[in-house]
């Protein structure tokens, strides 16, 4: 059965000839992010899960299913291309003396902070960890999120991260939307560093090529992450299997990464808080894309990343929720708008082309992100008129109608 949106403003954010717009390119620089591609009045046929046209007054047959947009806008889905989905537990204690004024340093070397969800995901079953993520993913597509990538990470042992990682292979099966697991081999280190992060390279990283072939592999450099030269190894070995990599960097302290990053052909480099400006002119320069998570600054009262200025130097850009229950508990890609818009001097076009077309960049997906024929259709429809209320107004929810694949599944 086929599916009519009529009379919508339609935000197609089609492929145009603006500066940015490089042919033969889906990821959008410069003004090309500013470039919606509105039509203001027009009509979307959606027929077996893809979009089948793109007009005004398109006819239909009369078993199709006709939504009546009257003028509110219709835009992709939203792509979230960082979040942490999967864990078990939850952080309450530790936000709690948080407020009280103890240091995350401090909690930490109480055993809590990363340690506590560590402890819970390894207690979980596959079973329960699914179910968990299942719950937070309906919550997203409520929100407009059709397409989410989901990484490992809180496992630390090899057992444990098998265990979240087929945990969320699990609810890619089933879940209406689309799931993107990552393997964030390289979070945080246990025990004595030399030992673990050889452990990961050598041991961790081949059982997950072998269970999960073709995954990107992730690590994170900073101060309470992975060491530069340990993140090295990793990469080196990932691509000798191969493996799409994506690089977490310099969300606390500059840590040379992002030129590391730019070596490897990384399809990303994410967090850049505290990333350089030398750095961030040369990412700005190359085809990586530069993921920005402006919900982790709002929460963790930290700084936020200089998207305004990384777009105007001519970089790819990508937003994210990086939704983890320590330092960014939402799943709200209208609240990462907000965000972006009021703290990191993006435009709202700006914001919303980094969260559909540019972030399906980052996991590889060119059959998304815009309102064209042949793509799949991730639809939502807005409450709204004005597309320029995503950034304006936050704390609800802007999203009426969910499509994914051609089902209206919200």
């Amino acid at each position: 059965m086929s599916l009519l949106i009529r009379h919508a403003r339609i935000l197609t954010l089609a492929q145009s000839k603006a500066e940015g717009a490089e042919s033969g390119a889906r990821s959008r620089r410069g003004a090309a992010l500013r470039e919606l591609g509105v039509i203001t009045r027009g009509d979307v046929l959606v027929a077996e899960g893809k979009i089948a046209a793109v007009g005004t007054e398109l006819t239909v047959t009369p078993n199709t299913e006709v939504i009546e947009a009257d003028g509110r806008v219709l835009m992709p889905g939203f792509v979230d291309c960082h979040t942490h989905a999967c864990w078990a537990g939850d952080s309450l204690d530790e936000w709690t003396q948080q407020l009280g004024g103890v240091s995350s340093a401090e909690i930490l070397k109480r055993g809590g902070g990363i340690q506590t969800t560590v402890r819970a995901v390894r207690e979980a079953t596959r079973k329960q960890l699914a179910a968990s993520l299942r719950t937070r993913l309906d919550l997203m597509l409520r929100a407009g999120t059709t397409t989410v990538e989901v990484k490992s990470g809180y496992g630390l042992t090899i057992e444990a991260e098998l265990k979240m990682l087929h945990a969320i292979q699990r609810v890619t099966q089933e879940w209406p939307g689309t799931v993107v697991p990552t393997a964030l081999l390289g979070h945080v280190v246990e025990g004595d560093p030399a030992v673990y992060t050889r452990m990961v390279v050598r041991e961790m990283l081949p059982a997950v090529w072998h269970e999960f072939p073709g995954i990107a592999i992730d690590a994170r450099c900073d101060t309470d992450g992975w060491p530069l030269e340990a993140c090295q190894r990793l990469y080196e070995r990932a691509r000798k299997h191969g493996l799409p990599l994506r690089v977490t960097a310099d969300q606390f302290s500059s840590t040379g990464m992002v030129q590391e990053a730019l070596k490897i052909f990384a399809r990303s480099v994410d967090g850049l808080e505290s990333a350089s400006k030398v750095d961030l002119l040369a990412l700005a320069a190359s085809n990586t894309i530069g993921v920005m998570m402006p919900a982790t600054g709002f929460h963790s009262k930290g700084r936020y990343p200089r998207a305004g200025a990384f777009v105007d130097s001519g970089g790819l850009l990508a937003l994210a929720s990086n939704y983890n229950p320590h330092t960014a508990p939402t799943f709200s890609m209208p609240l990462v708008i907000a965000l972006a818009v009021r703290y990191c001097g993006l435009t709202p076009a700006e914001a919303i082309t980094a969260c559909t077309v540019n972030a399906a960049a980052v996991l590889g997906l060119n059959d998304r992100g815009t309102i064209e024929q042949g793509q799949r259709a991730d639809l939502i429809l807005l409450r709204h008129r004005d597309e320029r209320l995503l950034a304006h107004e936050f704390g609800g929810n802007p999203v009426d109608v969910v499509i994914s694949g051609g089902q209206r599944v919200g």
